[in-house]
């Protein structure tokens, strides 16, 4: 289970923090892009390969359940897996955890997002086979992430 699941790191700057002195949250979801783009980077390509392919995979539809919050300075844990590959689509979920005393880890957030892929006018288009094979071996079932 654990090659399926791609681990980025990120020290919250105080940038990202409201009022509260807590991760606004909607930073979540650029949390949840540094995520996907570096298991892609690793594991595929990068985006910039994509789109010069004519394909931009724009988010269709998020979820973020929000569970503790994160602070200024916190280290985070960004873990990445695909749960659903189509012809037009792929969805990945994430989970965003705080490393605490030792290696415990406290979860923060978890969701996913959903991404049709389409050409520069907008329309469906499948994903390049090329893309879809170096996905393939990644995919889980959300049942079991």
């Amino acid at each position: 289970m654990d090659d399926f699941i791609h681990r980025s790191r990120l020290r919250v700057l105080y940038g990202d923090t409201d009022a509260a002195a807590v991760v606004y949250n909607a930073n979540y979801l650029r949390y949840f892009e540094l995520g996907r783009t570096e298991f892609m980077r690793e594991r595929v390509c990068t985006y910039r390969d994509i789109e010069q392919l004519g394909i931009v995979l724009p988010v269709t539809e998020c979820h973020i359940r929000f569970k503790a919050p994160g602070r200024y300075d916190d280290l985070l844990s960004i873990e990445t897996t695909l749960t659903a590959l189509k012809k037009f689509s792929c969805t990945f979920s994430y989970r965003i955890l705080r490393t605490e005393e030792g290696t415990r880890q406290l979860l923060l957030a978890q969701g996913f997002t959903t991404h049709a892929s389409v050409n520069r006018e907008g329309k469906l288009t499948p994903l390049p086979t090329a893309i879809s094979q170096k996905l393939q071996p990644f995919l889980i079932s959300s049942s079991s992430s």
